[in-house]
């Protein structure tokens, strides 16, 4: 019989109608869990997850919520509370970009990706605090008592190290998750609340297609990786969730580079 490492727990993947959180919410949705599916535009898109994780007999609903929005937060932890009646695990996944070189770049340009990519972090990472210290106050704990009330993963990149000219905007927001997560760990960990977070490399999703769908570009983004692939949304799902089970259970403010070795300056392999 498989294991189904997450059964009847509640996972929240934020930003999951397409990408690494679709794959996310997918990997979550076959092995038991009740998956809440979050879409802040694509309505349809994110109707399209849910109804794979049932197809497959899985379990999922699907709740519109901007995440740099404090009400949207808020009302998307109370409908995974009403429909399943708690949560266990956080995927704060969502997050964007909007390039510009420096010089150039606007306001506008510099606030949305600071809204969605750090300030939503911060909102759904307080939620789900919330929400866990909330439910486990209702119950007696037991022997299990050990293990965790709740799990939050954030969806960091490796540019929090690698700085990225012409996406000052995005790296600054990535920068900010690493030292976010660690200081909420810190915070939350007295409470049996973990934090981790998962900083993917080149991975081949619908964001970067211009390059991977490029020959030429796709041979120059090799050049980066010692491994020599891209990797798939598959390969951070099955991170983030190991680091959301309790095979992970003493591993806390850390961040887990998936990568194929991006952060390892390849630039120097040859003696540089």
């Amino acid at each position: 019989m498989i294991e189904l490492k997450f059964k009847d727990q509640v996972v929240i993947v934020t930003g999951s109608s397409s990408g690494i959180g679709k794959a996310c919410a997918l990997h979550f949705g076959s092995n038991g869990a009740h998956v809440v599916v979050n879409y802040s535009s694509n309505e349809e898109a994110g109707r399209e997850v849910v109804e794979e994780i049932r197809s497959n007999g899985g379990s999922a609903i699907l709740v519109r919520a901007d995440v740099s929005e404090e009400e949207d937060v808020k009302a998307l932890f109370a409908e995974a509370v009403n429909q399943f009646g708690r949560v266990d695990v956080l995927v704060s996944n969502a997050g964007l970009q909007q390039d510009a070189p420096f010089l150039e770049m606007t306001l506008a340009q510099w606030q949305k990706v600071i809204d969605i990519n750090l300030t939503g972090q911060f909102l759904a990472c307080r939620e789900a605090a919330k929400q866990f210290i909330a439910q486990d106050q209702s119950v007696n704990r037991n022997a299990h008592s050990e293990l965790a009330i709740g799990k939050i993963v954030l969806m960091s990149s490796v540019h929090d190290v690698i700085p990225w000219a012409g996406h000052v905007n995005y790296a600054a927001s990535k920068g900010g998750v690493m030292m976010f997560m660690k200081s909420i760990s810190q915070e939350l960990a007295p409470y049996k609340i973990r934090v981790n977070s998962v900083s993917p490399g080149a991975i081949k999703t619908p964001i970067n297609k211009e390059v991977w769908s490029d020959p030429d570009k796709y041979k120059s983004l090799l050049q980066l990786i010692p491994y020599k692939r891209i990797g798939t949304a598959q390969d951070v799902a099955k991170a983030v969730a190991w680091l959301a089970s309790d095979d992970s259970d003493y591993v806390n403010g850390e961040t887990l580079y998936i990568d194929g070795g991006m952060t390892l300056y390849p630039e120097f392999a040859d003696n540089g």
